[in-house]
């Protein structure tokens, strides 16, 4: 009798915990990021972000009972990585949703994957233009590439400048920008007196420099990365070429100032992460990476950690169900995040204010904000 007793206790335990195991059952998260090859640095960064947002929704109970999961993928930056590293994502792994946290070549090329899937892609700091364009489960939580560029011609002209030379990363990143750069100068009667273009394995400037401190121009716009744009600005500066620099998010590091060393003084950035901001958000998540971490966070442990936290807020809203659900729930929502109060607009893309930072005593510091109409992003009504 007492072993008949035992047996059935056994069986409604087994049974309590087969029919309760799935309300445990880890919500997983895709995330695509270099962590090796040129893009490793960012990468890191941009891991660090989002395992922050993860670490913190868990410790506050996950979603609706149930654990974040972050599968992480290593895509190299690579299109050719990216493509298969999506695919296991959505039919290995059946994410619930994904974060970009890798550059623009590697995200366009996960993209279609992901909206094949009907999984909503949350993408950090990729700008290129196609990649919301691709369809209606793309996000991004950046300002996109021509928008960034039009905010440098803005910051020039407001500068007083007026004969600009551009110098151009030739990838997407950079194209992009110098494309938004070009449109605002033609509003702001900025005369473009030379272009220039570089490619992404180029440490060495010098016919480059050259030609830049011939044309002698009022002042620089300078994509990169802050692998590129350190050696650049100090070569720059170290033949002589006085005119302020205006770089982008890509220069948003602490690596950019340690290469560049004290070239990098005065140099101006756009970017996402204020600093000195005095919003909570901000606040809260610069102490808590560097509590975390050992570091202080840049633009791409920022903006990773804003797209991975707007995800996992649309996940709260739906109780974490995917697909559709979580598609609209973004697509409704406003986020108070440490890079600013973000909305989508139709093309889920967001409009915010553009941070300027000045490198000053070896920091990045807040120089000013850069704001209104030129701004907006593109719109299916547009």
């Amino acid at each position: 009798m007492i072993k008949f007793q035992r047996k059935q206790l056994l069986t409604a335990v087994l049974a309590s915990l087969a029919f309760s195991a799935p309300a445990f059952a880890d919500l997983k998260i895709g995330f695509n990021v270099p962590l090796t090859g040129f893009a490793a640095a960012d990468g890191k960064s941009a891991l660090e972000g989002a395992k922050l947002a993860v670490a913190q929704a868990n410790a506050k109970g996950g979603v609706a009972g149930q654990k974040l999961e972050l599968v992480i993928y290593d895509d190299q930056a690579s299109p050719k990585e990216a493509v298969p590293v999506a695919t296991k994502l959505v039919e290995k792994d059946k994410v619930v949703g994904a974060v970009s946290g890798s550059y623009s070549g590697s995200t366009r090329a996960a993209a279609g994957i992901f909206q094949q899937g009907k999984v909503p892609y949350v993408v950090a700091y990729a700008i290129h233009p196609e990649i919301t364009l691709t369809g209606d489960y793309m996000f991004r939580t950046a300002a996109m590439g021509e928008v960034q560029g039009r905010a440098g011609s803005m910051l020039a002209h407001n500068l007083g400048k007026k004969r600009v030379a551009v110098i151009t990363l030739k990838n997407d990143f950079g194209q992009a920008l110098a494309a938004g750069f070009k449109e605002g100068a033609a509003k702001f009667g900025l005369q473009i007196v030379n272009e220039y273009e570089y490619g992404m394995q180029d440490r060495q400037f010098g016919a480059l420099v050259s030609k830049v401190k011939s044309d002698n121009p009022d002042i620089i716009y300078a994509s990169g990365y802050f692998f590129t744009a350190g050696p650049l600005v100090s070569q720059l500066r170290a033949a002589g070429v006085t005119a302020p620099i205006i770089g982008q998010e890509g220069y948003d590091s602490d690596k950019f100032i340690e290469i560049a060393g004290a070239a990098a003084e005065g140099t101006y950035l756009t970017t996402s992460l204020d600093r000195d901001s005095d919003s909570p958000a901000t606040k809260s998540f610069m102490a808590e990476f560097r509590k975390a971490t050992g570091v202080n966070a840049d633009m791409v442990a920022a903006g990773t950690y804003t797209a991975t936290s707007v995800l996992i807020e649309g996940l709260q809203k739906t109780g974490g169900k995917g697909g559709d659900a979580l598609k609209n729930a973004l697509a409704a929502g406003t986020f108070e995040t440490p890079i600013g109060k973000l909305a989508f607009n139709d093309l889920h893309e967001v409009k915010k204010d553009v941070q300027v930072q000045i490198v000053k005593d070896k920091a990045f510091r807040r120089h000013s904000v850069i704001s209104g109409p030129l701004l907006s992003p593109p719109s299916k009504a547009k």
